[in-house]
């Protein structure tokens, strides 16, 4: 799959894009990367540290940088920050550069997973919940405008949604 286009995963935190990325690269032999890794990875600290130092605005600008960079690489599956979709131009990019696909569930989902993790600085507030529902009700259209499959990653086990989205990659692939 030499020559295939890169495949994006993107989805609200919690729908398992990290572990739905990791296993897919795997599977179809090409590199991973997740977007919000390797901010950390390029400035040294983690992600709520660059929203305490420098707001979202600031983590969103280097989010942008890298989801540039990236795009331009050859072989990838990446898995992105949820807010990625949040920038007309990291919607072009992906849209543009590749395969995207959105893991879409549902809030209360998110909510369970995600609810003892204190990584997720958009979360560490009074009601996570309606916070999750609040982001779902502003980025799902934008994940739908770019998306070019769409699944249900709400429940059931990551490698049945693997496999569905080695399917569908490879049927596009050779088509």
């Amino acid at each position: 799959m030499e020559s295939s286009p890169n495949i994006y995963l993107v989805g609200l935190m919690g729908a398992g894009k990290t572990t739905v990325g990791r296993q897919l690269a795997k599977r179809l032999g090409r590199r991973f990367a997740d977007s919000d890794h390797e901010i950390e990875s390029r400035t040294g600290v983690n992600i709520p540290v660059i929203f305490e130092i420098e707001g979202e605005a600031g983590f969103r600008a280097r989010e942008m940088q890298v989801v540039q960079a990236l795009t331009h690489e050859n072989n990838l599956v990446m898995a992105t920050g949820g807010g990625v979709v949040l920038d007309p131009r990291n919607r072009a990019n992906l849209a543009n550069t590749g395969i995207v696909i959105y893991l879409c569930a549902q809030p209360r989902q998110l909510w369970e997973r995600t609810r003892h993790n204190r990584n997720r600085p958009l979360l560490q507030v009074a009601d996570p919940l309606a916070k999750l529902q609040e982001l779902f009700v502003q980025r799902d259209p934008l994940y739908r405008e770019i998306a070019d499959i769409v699944v249900e990653s709400g429940s059931g086990a990551f490698h049945h949604l693997v496999k569905q989205i080695e399917r569908e990659v490879r049927t596009r692939c050779s088509a």
